[in-house]
């Protein structure tokens, strides 16, 4: 009875919100904690790998104990996820498009990066946030807070970066924190919310 109990909750739409705000601050914690020891490794000159082991590092330990501790968040979002399975084949494409494009568009635009990061997860994130409520139902909002923060920080960020000319880094570690930021609140509304 007791294991019944906890397989229904896990699959509650609150429980599938504070999975995906748990998942949500484990983004918003590794993006961070990577910027600010990117940003370090930077002023050291250090070698380019450091920032592989640093970016590995940072998602791996976080996610690592996240998903050690709370383990049955991992079937809450993929229970989530699996809903836009249904959806047609034109609405996968053009939210996988959302989520992609932006990405893909930094090899042909290496110094927008920044902006093109927040625009992906920005669309990506609205996108979803659309076709879930149209199609499945589902309204997220922790993820149309996270969609909205990244694009509105793209101006913010094209202010910074035309302000500190002199600086390129500022402008790259500022959109990093936006993006952390953004999952951060969104994740936070997720876990705040009751009902």
């Amino acid at each position: 009875m007791k294991e019944k109990f906890e397989y229904l909750m896990q699959n509650s739409p609150l429980e599938v919100k504070r999975a995906f705000g748990l998942l949500f601050i484990g983004v918003a914690i590794s993006v961070g904690s990577a910027s600010i020891l990117s940003e370090v490794a930077f002023e050291h000159k250090d070698q380019i790998y450091y920032y592989v082991i640093i970016w590995f590092g940072s998602f791996a330990i976080t996610f690592g104990v996240l998903f050690g501790r709370f383990r049955h968040i991992l079937k809450s979002i993929r229970g989530r996820m699996k809903n836009s399975v249904k959806w047609s084949n034109p609405v996968k494409a053009i939210n996988g498009l959302c989520w992609a494009a932006p990405f893909a568009a930094i090899g042909a635009f290496p110094l927008l990066y920044q902006y093109l990061i927040l625009l992906g997860i920005g669309l990506g994130n609205t996108s979803t946030y659309i076709f879930m409520k149209k199609f499945s139902g589902l309204t997220n909002h922790e993820q149309i807070l996270v969609g909205a923060i990244s694009l509105a920080a793209i101006p913010l960020a094209v202010l910074i970066d035309t302000s500190f000319v002199s600086n390129q880094t500022v402008a790259v570690i500022v959109s990093r924190l936006m993006i952390a930021a953004a999952y951060g609140t969104g994740g936070m509304y997720a876990l705040a919310v009751k009902k």
